[in-house]
Order: structure tokens, then sequence, then C-alpha cells
């Protein structure tokens, strides 16, 4: 037993009926120390720290804190124990301020919100954190809500906190604060664990990195003693190129052009104001943006899926050389013209993919037309699906498995090798890596490259300003609705990117 161990897991089980989920993992988090936890999807890592948080309980196994066996059937008993879980979806109240959401819970509700306010400063203060006790969380910003949800569990006295994926929609700034914030915490001696897919940031700031492989616990390692490709080979089982290929674009011509795009969303707010740009051939444009800054109603507006108040859409059709105005187009139309969105967005089941159907017939969805036959042709989108699981390594017992089944990751590889099966003049993917582990992200921007070489003009949204870097010939970034500003991949700084992207603050609201 460690005698600063904070934590320890002993041969810790989990299964849901036959998946085991964690097979015999033991596993030591020390005092004043941050440890991440890294695994490809699937690998257990959330299972896991959802048994120290009290959501799960395991089959078998032990836990310690500070060195005695402990029993922790609920988050109550997790906070019992000092232990406070910052989960990547917010669980905060929109028209309660700061500090109600913090306190709410507490004293059978009996509190003074003056007092309590006075409180959450002086700890907000402690660690560095910037934040206004009396703000509602409808005004806030994501890392002012991701502060709150910090602050909430500090407030009740943790000290061992778990971050799952805490800089997935942070700006590079934010995310520099975030971790100086960290670091004081640390220095303070809290205990602090960070689920996450992005090793530059694990490499920067944690001080040991587990790494757990289908459920089983593979090795800690020492963070100053590792580098990318060593942790990539301990999650995976084998070695991976880590470098994103960018050729240069070959005879780029222009494929769309967008002007003067003005939408109102239903609530009456200016979602995109005078957006204009252009999208080449053979060429991969990148969106960089804080989340809901536009970037869903700009991809919806090319798609005919989003009513514009005003603007025009310009496609030069290779095949007929001839340049529709695409604002005149129904959503059909336009796909028929070989204009393609694949959007994974919170809810991949939401949009393009129909959970209770399986993945043959949801291969048929985009072929499928109303009218043209009796009788539906299954053959050619079945060879489609058995192409699809074995070029993404789709995780399923069969194409006969209905989608709802299988996990966000592997559903999410379905949805965009369907519509790059369709083989588009234009195609358009937002976050398209969204929750993937390293191996399928590197699938994912192959195929795009693969789509850049054969002259598929390529918008790519993203939320990992290293990845637009280096996967993006251009980049322009969309704050409040408005183009702040573009940049070449090639010349392109993360601090410039990330101060473009909080240029404007008007506009859309957090998605």
């Amino acid at each position: 037993m460690s005698s600063n161990a904070a934590i320890e897991l002993k041969h810790i089980t989990k299964t849901f009926g036959s998946i085991v989920a964690n097979k015999d993992v033991s596993l030591t988090v020390r005092r004043g120390e941050i440890l991440s936890i890294l695994g490809e999807n699937g690998s257990g890592k959330t299972t896991l720290m959802n048994m120290i948080s009290g959501i799960y309980f395991p089959d078998s196994g032990q836990i310690f804190i500070d060195g005695k066996e402990v029993v922790i059937k609920s988050p109550r008993d997790a906070f019992d124990y000092k232990i406070g879980m910052i989960h990547q979806h917010f669980k905060l109240v929109d028209v309660f301020s700061a500090t109600e959401n913090i306190v709410l819970g507490l004293n059978d509700g009996k509190f003074n919100i003056k007092e309590s306010a006075v409180k959450v400063k002086a700890l907000a203060d402690k660690y560095g954190f910037e934040i206004d006790p009396a703000k509602k969380i409808y005004d806030m910003s994501v890392s002012e809500k991701q502060t709150v949800e910090i602050l909430k569990v500090l407030y009740r006295g943790a000290d061992i906190l778990i971050l799952d994926e805490p800089t997935a929609v942070l700006t590079p700034q934010e995310t520099s604060k975030l971790f100086d914030v960290l670091r004081k915490m640390k220095e303070d001696g809290k205990s602090i664990i960070i689920i996450t897919h992005k090793l530059h940031e694990v490499l920067s700031l944690s001080d040991y990195v587990a790494v757990l492989r289908k459920g089983e616990y593979i090795g800690t390692v020492k963070t100053s003693e590792t580098n990318e490709s060593e942790l990539t080979e301990m999650m995976v089982g084998k070695k991976i190129d880590l470098n994103i290929k960018r050729e240069k674009p070959v005879n780029p011509v222009d494929r769309l052009v967008v002007k003067g795009l003005n939408c109102v969303n239903r609530e009456g707010v200016k979602v995109l104001n005078n957006v204009s740009f252009t999208v080449r051939s053979g060429e991969i444009l990148g969106i960089a943006g804080i989340a809901g800054s536009g970037q869903r109603e700009l991809l919806e507006a090319i798609a005919g899926l989003q009513h514009l108040e005003d603007g025009d859409i310009f496609y030069n059709n290779p095949k007929t050389n001839h340049v529709d105005n695409l604002r005149d187009k129904t959503p059909v139309q336009i796909r028929e013209l070989g204009v393609r969105l694949s959007f994974v967005p919170e809810d991949r089941l939401g949009m393009g993919l129909v959970g209770n159907m399986d993945i043959i017939d949801n291969m048929m969805l985009r072929s499928y037309k109303k009218g043209v036959s009796p009788f539906l042709e299954r053959k050619t989108p079945k060879e489609l699906a058995e192409k699809i699981i074995e070029s993404l390594e789709v995780v399923t017992p069969s194409a006969q498995t209905p989608v709802r089944r299988l996990s966000g990751g592997n559903v999410q590889k379905v949805l965009v090798g369907r519509e790059i099966a369709a083989t588009p003049t234009v195609l358009m993917v937002a976050y398209p890596v969204r929750g993937l582990d390293i191996n399928s992200s590197y699938m994912i921007y192959d195929l795009l490259n693969e789509q850049k070489e054969k002259g598929t003009a390529v918008v790519f949204v993203g939320e990992d300003l290293d990845v637009l870097i280096a996967l993006c010939d251009r980049i322009i970034v969309i704050g409040g609705g408005t183009i702040t500003g573009e940049v070449v991949g090639t010349e392109a700084k993360k601090e410039e990117i990330g101060l473009l992207m909080t240029k404007s603050s008007g506009g859309a609201k957090d998605e």
C-alpha cells in the first residue's frame, strides 16, 4: 500500500451483461499529483472513474482511500470521501446564478445567498478562477460554466477531482488558464485525474499517465519519461504514424462561393451575420470557433436545411460547368448535385441515422427515393455496409445489427463512412472525430485526405486546433456568427486562432 496514495484500486472488475468493461484493474492515484487516464474508445476509462465517483458499483475488487478500504455506492458516498467528478456535459440550472448552482442541494436548501457568494468568491480567488458569483448560467461562456462545475465540487470539500475531457470545447487561452488553476490545486495537495484524448495536453500537464486497453490496465508511466508515440503504442497495441499528411492542393477551383449569408434562429437571434468565404476543390477548408458560434447553422444553410434571411451560395458544378445558386434548391436537389453534409452532433442518432434500423438500412436512407419502386434492393447497401465495417474497423456483430446497439464512436464511423462513400464534390464534416480514440481519428483524417486528393472540396469543422492546423490548407474562424479572420494552415498559430475565436462575442449561443 503506497503511503502517499489518495486512492488505490485493487483488482476492479465491472461487467455489463456479456461485455467486460473493466477487468482486474489495479491503479494508484497519489496526493498532490495529476494523473491522466488514456485509452481507446471502449477501453473502460469512464466506467472506471464512474465507480470511483459512485455512479457504478464494481462486481469485484477493492477501493482504498488514504489506505483504508471503502465502499462507494452512490455519488453522495463519493462526496463523503471528498471525491468530486466534473462531467463533460454540465449539470447546471440555466436560470440560477453561479452561487445558487454551487450550493444547490446543501444544508437542506437553507443558506444565505450573500454569505455563500462571498465564500464562492474566496474559493475562486484562492485557485485563480475568474467568476462572478451572481452571474446567471445562461449568460456564461462554456469555460465559465466549467468553472462553476469545478467550484461546485470544491465547495463541497472535494480533494480528489476527476475531470472528463475538460478541454473539449475550450480555446487555447481558456485551456492554458484551466491548467494554471489545476497546477495550483495540485500544489494545494489535491489529487486530480483527467480523462482526455489530447496527448500534447497529457504531456504538458500530468505527472503520471495510466493506460487502459480493452478494459485492462496496461501500465502507468512517468510523463517526463514518455512521449506521444510510446503512449499511443500502449493504447493501441501497435505503432501508429502520428503525422497528418497534407499535400498541396492540385489545380484548385472555386467550388463554393458563399456571399453575405444572414440567418436568424427561431428565438430571433442572428446566428449568421454577413458570412462570406470560398471553398476550393482539392483542398480542406477548416472552420474554427467556440461551440455555438454559428458553425452548425452555416453548414446547414449550405445543405439547404437552414432558412436564410439574405445571401447567396454559388456552386460551380464540375459535371456541367454551370454555376447554380444553392439558396434556391431543396436539400434533396443539393445532395443530388454532389454537396454532402455529415454532421456529428452530441446526439449522433438525431441526424442522419435511425437507431432502430440496422447498418444496411441506414445505408439505404440516402439512396431510397419515394415512388421509384415498391421493392427495395438491398445488395448494394449490404456491400457498402460491409465495406465500411471492414475499412473503418466498426465494432459490430454484423451489418444487420441495429445502429442503436453500437457505441457512439462506431455510430460515428458509420455516419462519416456513408457520406464519403457517396463520392461527393463537396463534403462537409462537423466534429467527425468527436469522442473517437486516436486510432479511429487518424483513420478519418486519412479518409478526408483521400477525398481531397480526388478533387473533392472538403469543409472540416473541428474542435482541436492542433488538428485543424495540421490537416487544413486554409482555416476560417467564426465568432458570434461572423467571420473574424482567415489563416493559412502552414502558417497558422494556435494562439492567433484562439484570439480570433473570441474576437466577436455576439450572436450565437452555446450548443
